[in-house]
Formats: structure tokens, C-alpha cells, sequence
């Protein structure tokens, strides 16, 4: 298998963040990465809300919050399980995550709190 790529804090840019929380769909996934405290499986995200999401996509969202540094992914069995990055990305780029998953959030009607 090859190996995932995360980058290092260093490298993160803010418009790649900005693209990766761009699909409302990879929001979702995120708040609820960020939110969760522990590492979650990516078959926990097969629905978002009432949408189910096929694993194609689903594998295509994580790599794409991955590779904006939003996550960090491990490898276990079969199963992939995925860590907020979120409090390495807000020491680089303070409140823009929180600001856009508010921004989500008030647009649904909820209440958001990042990781």
C-alpha cells in the first residue's frame, strides 16, 4: 500500500482548507471528525444527514481533507481511522476553520464547536 500523505503544518495553505471545507459534504465529515475527540472510522460518514454517499466519494473526500492537513488518517486492517487536525491548523491560521464551520452550521440552524 502506499503511504498516506499528510502535510506538515508548515506547508498547510489557507486555500487549500478553504477548498476542502468548500463541499458541504466534507464539512459535514470534518465537523464531525473535529467534534468526535477520538479517531473515526471513514465507514461512519457512509451518510451525511439523509444523503448516502458512496465509498468512491467518501475515499475522494477524505483524501481531499487530508491533503489540505485538516486530518490525519491511519491505517488499521481494513479500516481507516481519522483525527482532527484542527488544533494544529487554527495555531497556524487562528478561528478560520471555526469561522467556516459556523458559518455551516448557523446556515443549517446548529450550534458549532471545532476541536
Amino acid at each position: 500500500m502506499r503511504p498516506l500523505l499528510h502535510p506538515s503544518i508548515d506547508d498547510i495553505r489557507p486555500e487549500a482548507v478553504l477548498h476542502a471545507l468548500s463541499d458541504p459534504v466534507r464539512a459535514a465529515i470534518f465537523a464531525e471528525v473535529a467534534s468526535a475527540g477520538c479517531a473515526e472510522k471513514c465507514s461512519a460518514f457512509a451518510s451525511v444527514g439523509d444523503r448516502v454517499i458512496p465509498k468512491s466519494s467518501l475515499s475522494q473526500h477524505f483524501k481531499i481533507l487530508r491533503e489540505a492537513g485538516l486530518i490525519r488518517s491511519e491505517r488499521h486492517g481494513v479500516e481507516m481511522r481519522n483525527t482532527s487536525r484542527c488544533g494544529e491548523v487554527d495555531a497556524r491560521f487562528p478561528g478560520l476553520v471555526l469561522a467556516i464551520l459556523t458559518a455551516y452550521a448557523r446556515s443549517a440552524g446548529q450550534d458549532v464547536g471545532a476541536g
